[in-house]
């Protein structure tokens, strides 16, 4: 039995490593994003902790269940594709 399959998985697969005042700056999975208010406002007035309280969801999600903002790995990558601020 390779002990990759009896333990867990300890390494965190999504982590926030700055908060500054033009924005947030994330890793996911080995890649690191910068997230500006500018277009993530949620994050603006946030409480630090609810920032960092994080979580991948599929693989394909990040989520902070105590600002309910639910946002789509790619949306990092190609922003304007999404409309991330309802007009």
């Amino acid at each position: 039995m390779k002990l990759k399959e009896i333990g867990k998985n300890i390494l965190k697969t999504v982590e926030i490593t700055n908060i500054s005042e033009n924005g947030i700056w994330i890793i996911i999975k080995e890649k690191e994003y910068f997230m500006p208010y500018s277009d993530f406002p949620w994050f603006k007035n946030a409480k630090i902790k609810d920032i960092f309280n994080v979580k991948l969801i599929n693989e394909k999600h990040i989520y902070w269940p105590a600002l309910d903002v639910d946002l789509d790995v790619d949306s990092l990558e190609n922003l304007e594709k999404y409309s991330l601020i309802y007009k």
